[in-house]
């Protein structure tokens, strides 16, 4: 029964790692001004956090620290950056 414990914390990093794997410095050049909502997230999946404001909305994917940041205009990119996705 000692194995249980190790093999949850294994599989659970193994789902941490795999929501992570789309955040690639390839994935990221894929993204282009311009592009819509839908087609960013079938790139890099769902956004960690979103934030909406009249119509601007800002998604970020990973943390400030590792991660990609991307402001949409009427569902469209209009700017986006990436910290540290090596």
């Amino acid at each position: 029964m000692k194995r249980l414990p190790t093999l949850l914390a294994t599989l659970a990093l193994g789902l941490t790692l795999a929501a992570c794997s789309k955040l690639t410095p390839e994935n990221y050049a894929k993204i282009q001004i311009g592009m819509d909502y839908p087609a960013v997230t079938d790139i890099l999946g769902k956004p960690d956090r979103c934030s909406d404001i009249a119509g601007f909305k800002s998604c970020q994917w990973g943390t400030e620290q590792r991660g990609v940041t991307i402001r949409f205009v009427g569902e469209k990119v209009v700017l986006h950056s990436a910290e540290n996705i090596r």
